[in-house]
């Protein structure tokens, strides 16, 4: 299944895409996208809808984070190993998590703000892992059974905020708008494989990023693993796994970042496109 939130910001409301991509509203079986309903047992009792008894949703309306409710959004650095060179990062014996704020989480097409004063701004396309039941010291060989699905994530940096503002990576992942998610959450039994996914993010129309889950240093099972043996994870929590080789910081011999009027659209096979126009703070 595919499934989504429709609406204005702060009033979204649930929806499915069926089989010919027409969006539904669930908004007469369910809340929301988040909590429950992205269980086992609540995303069976989705399945077991019937998509054309739901109303058509009209128009071209805006999309919102697919996952309501986010409790925590946990993010993965340098997971790729192609991406860790272009760096010149070390590989890392563990996964390097920090945290990226919620307020930072918007839709997956609505508008990127680079903060007052940002010269650094660039882009990251990532796999999003939702989490569908709580896991509190999971195995690797049983991490997948505890997600609900899959999506599309920007994990958007602001790099002088990120390594010059002294502390953690957080200050410069979570600006306002650094977050979009989605389009839809794919839900896992739709995703033969989370380390097979082609993924890509161009700028202006020219690709920058080109990239394969299949570079992760951590698989999405480890991941669930490392962060399932130092705190609960809950239903709703999303993790971010980690980006490609292509980024702006890593453009040699001069980095390229992000302007006012740039666009930005980037998609991961089978999850769908996003597509944001920067803008910046006054």
């Amino acid at each position: 299944m595919k499934l989504l939130r429709y609406g204005d910001a702060g009033a979204e409301k649930p929806g499915m895409l069926d089989a010919d991509g027409t969006l539904r509203d669930l908004s007469g079986v369910v809340s929301d996208i988040a909590g429950d309903v992205l269980s086992d047992e609540g995303l069976a009792k989705l399945r077991d809808i019937d998509p054309a008894s739901l109303p058509k949703v009209d128009g071209n309306p805006r999309l919102g984070p697919c996952v309501g409710n986010i409790g925590k959004f946990c993010c993965i650095g340098l997971n790729y190993s192609d991406h860790a060179a272009e760096t010149g990062a070390a590989i890392p014996e563990h996964p390097i998590l920090f945290m990226k704020a919620n307020s930072a989480i918007v839709g997956p097409n609505d508008m990127v703000m680079k903060p007052r004063g940002s010269t650094h701004t660039d882009w990251e396309v990532e796999l999003g892992v939702v989490i569908g039941k709580a896991a509190k010291y999971v195995s690797k060989e049983d991490a997948l059974d505890y997600v609900a699905g899959y999506c599309v994530i920007n994990d958007v940096s602001e790099r002088h905020y990120q390594s010059q503002l002294t502390g953690q990576w957080t200050k410069g992942k979570s600006c306002d708008t650094f977050g979009p998610t989605g389009p839809w959450l794919v839900t896992r039994d739709e995703v033969a494989d989370p380390q097979a996914l082609a993924m890509y993010l161009d700028v202006n129309g020219k690709r920058m990023q080109t990239g394969n889950t299949q570079t992760m240093i951590f698989t999405v099972a480890e991941i669930i693993e490392h962060l399932s043996g130092l705190f609960t994870l809950q239903p709703g929590d999303v993790i971010s796994t980690g980006t490609p080789p292509g980024v702006g910081m890593g453009i040699k011999p001069t980095p390229v970042y992000l302007e006012k009027g740039d666009v930005m659209e980037l998609g991961i096979d089978g999850l769908g496109v996003q597509r944001q126009e920067v803008g910046q703070d006054a």
